[in-house]
């Protein structure tokens, strides 16, 4: 699987940095959709395991779709 840098910085002067990968990039996506989702369990402490691991296999999910 192709996991290049989301926000890579460096332009030859200052030293590069390849910043998150896209697919934790696109795993915060989908976090953000949980979390802001009306159905989203409130008791945090419960359901961040489980919100984190989907969070993933929706990136995971996104990434295998740009191979194609």
């Amino acid at each position: 699987m192709n996991n290049p840098p989301a926000f890579p910085t460096g332009t030859g002067v200052t030293p590069y940095n390849p910043g998150m990968t896209l697919r934790d990039y696109f795993a915060a996506k989908a976090l953000q959709g949980y979390i802001s989702a009306r159905g989203w369990h409130p008791d945090f402490t419960r359901a961040a395991d489980a919100v984190a691991v989907a969070s993933y296999q929706y990136a995971d999910a996104m990434m295998k779709a740009r191979e194609q």
